[in-house]
């Protein structure tokens, strides 16, 4: 070891040749394996390729950023001079450096990127050359789609995308010869990481079939029902479309409305629920709410005429019923997670539409009912697109939930993907245990009929804030839904973001609570008060822009949940004794969290 603080350049040596002569066989073997998962569905027919569809929309759409700048010589020389200056500025400085003269880096990475983190990114002359090579070039090429001109608005937001994932995939800290830490390790275990990792891959090539099924976190360390998903509790009621889970009582008395909780259909509702600490159940319960919880199927190809409609009635509307006859109760406070609130949302329109009163008052978590500022996800939505994946979803009913689960990767992938790639793959490491990482990853299939709707009528339409949506035969109005509404949203959100959410507070009917949580979609919502984590913002009506509503808004440290309990009992905190599932004649089908939730992809 004090040869290499002397001698840096020894830590790049193969210490064992002939064990990595060895190790180098096994790599290439298991590789073969990992090749031989791949492609055996695909000769077999089970897996219809996919790749060179998606492969062309994104060549078609690269391609006119590439016409604009091609189609003008002037405009074209300045964009290559631009690169090949900073290039120039590069390779000075690293000229300078090499014979002991002070330089300044031509480029840095940002300060929250966490990719370069090693010292020898900056102390170790070639890496860092490499790695400010790559950011040039990266930045240019981003650059470029904001200068072109003639790009509509959908197209430039696709190619933005698109290069910002190609630039995430190339970049050197995701090869073992340009990653200063992958190599180091590589050559002190004479290839060990990398034989470990291709037996990995294989491992999970096969787990997903044929197609990669990336470990977030260690599947083994986690089930459903028994370190997830604990809070005590029966279900009693269940459909085609969904479960009904009521919550056994902790406190002797409860508020006299009943709490129904939708959660989205396209993650399963435990995050709400994944440990004692974190679960927003559990406390809500300790709070003295009734709560109940919709628990959406896990849809296979007998779903897949299952519409928006059938999970509006069967979903929310029958719960509704449910409990009813478990409560006696009429009046219910609900919420909505995400495109849990979407169906929500659309669910109150339909009952103002048709005189049904029973839901008092509303909370969206993270919930857009209008689609104009809906982020990346719109990415993948335009006619051709969605025509594609409607011709997929008819082979089996229903889109694979391995699908929506990359695509919601896709989003953060130099945080969701290629960290993982690397300390799976090429330092050969399980991944840590983590309940909101397994969570993300045990994804659920959708039907084709409602998701077609949802694509179709919410994020390329936009039909629900125009009032052109229909559902049932009733044309949906959200200013006829005057109950009190608590919006929250969260800063950091890539999926509703909370401009999007802002601006969907603009058409209710009656009083909106904008409330606005730190951090994102997922950690923003799931901050238990004991945490003391994160803060938000609240006071004033949701008008003007999200900007002037944040610099006139109090900032409050801490969880948000205290403050909408206290909302939730400013509209009726009357109170009753406690009821338990099972009361009033209720059937109790199972015990917490049901059979459904269990049902993997």
């Amino acid at each position: 070891m004090q040869n290499d603080q002397h001698n840096p350049l020894l830590q790049y040596i193969v210490n064992n040749p002939e064990a990595f002569a060895q190790n180098l066989a096994k790599i290439i073997e298991n590789a073969g394996k990992a090749m031989a998962a791949y492609v055996e569905p695909r000769e077999k027919g089970e897996i219809k390729p996919e790749l060179a569809d998606e492969l062309t929309g994104i060549v078609k759409t690269l391609s006119q950023v590439g016409e604009y700048w091609m189609s003008d010589p002037q405009r074209a020389i300045e964009a290559q001079s631009r690169l090949w200056t900073q290039y120039i500025g590069l390779w000075n400085s690293s000229l300078k450096r090499m014979m002991g003269e002070p330089s300044t880096p031509a480029v840095q990475p940002d300060p929250r990127d966490k990719r370069f983190g090693d010292p020898e990114w900056s102390e170790n002359q070639f890496f860092d050359f490499v790695k400010q090579l790559y950011l040039i070039t990266s930045q240019w090429a981003e650059q470029l789609v904001v200068e072109a001109a003639d790009l509509d608005e959908h197209t430039r937001h696709k190619a933005d995308f698109y290069v910002k994932q190609i630039a995430n995939a190339l970049s050197p800290s995701n090869f073992v010869l340009t990653n200063p830490e992958l190599l180091r390790e590589t050559l002190e275990s004479n290839g060990e990481n990398l034989v470990r990792g291709m037996k990995l891959l294989a491992e999970d090539i096969e787990a997903g079939k044929g197609e990669l099924r990336l470990r977030q976190s260690d599947p083994t360390k986690f089930k459903v029902g028994e370190n997830l998903a604990l809070t005590p509790g029966k279900v009693i009621a269940q459909n085609d479309v969904c479960q009904v889970i009521q919550y056994t009582p902790t406190t002797d008395t409860v508020l006299k409305r009943p709490l129904m909780i939708v959660p989205p259909w396209i993650n399963k509702f435990y995050i709400l629920d994944l440990n004692p600490e974190k679960s927003f159940i559990k406390w809500a319960v300790e709070q003295g709410h009734t709560v109940f919880v919709v628990s959406w199927v896990n849809p296979d190809e007998r779903q897949a005429k299952k519409s928006f409609e059938h999970y509006m009635r069967e979903g929310i509307l029958e719960t509704l019923d449910v409990i009813k006859r478990a409560t006696g109760e009429e009046e219910v406070n609900a919420i909505g997670y995400c495109v849990g609130g979407t169906l929500l949302a659309v669910t109150l329109a339909y009952m103002a539409a048709t005189g049904d009163e029973r839901i008092q008052s509303a909370t969206f978590f993270t919930t857009q009912v209008d689609f104009t500022h809906a982020g990346d996800l719109k990415v993948f939505v335009d006619e051709e697109q969605i025509e594609a994946l409607e011709k997929r979803m008819e082979e089996k009913g229903y889109l694979d939930g391995s699908k929506m689960a990359s695509a919601f990767n896709l989003l953060r992938s130099n945080d969701l993907i290629w960290p993982y790639m690397v300390n799976n793959y090429l330092k050969g490491r399980e991944p840590f245990p983590f309940d909101l990482l397994f969570w993300n990853s045990d994804s659920t299939r959708m039907p084709a009929a409602n998701h077609s709707f949802y694509l179709r009528n919410c994020y390329l339409e936009n039909r629900l804030s125009k009032g052109e949506m229909e559902i049932a035969g009733e044309r949906l109005d959200l200013g006829k839904v005057t109950i009190p509404v608590y919006n929250l949203a969260t800063r950091e959100d890539h999926i509703a973001p909370p401009e999007s959410v802002f601006l969907g507070s603009s058409f209710f009917g009656g009083k909106v609570d904008y409330v606005l949580s730190g951090s994102g979609h997922i950690a923003g919502v799931v901050n238990p008060p004991a945490k003391k984590k994160y803060q938000y913002w609240v006071d004033g009506p949701p008008a003007g822009t999200l900007e002037d509503w944040i610099a006139k808004a109090s900032e409050h440290p801490g969880s948000w949940w205290p403050h909408w309990d206290a909302w939730i009992r400013a509209q009726d905190d009357t109170i009753v004794k406690a009821r338990k599932p099972g009361a009033r004649r209720m059937k109790i089908l199972e015990d917490a969290p049901g059979s459904y939730v269990k049902a993997r992809s």
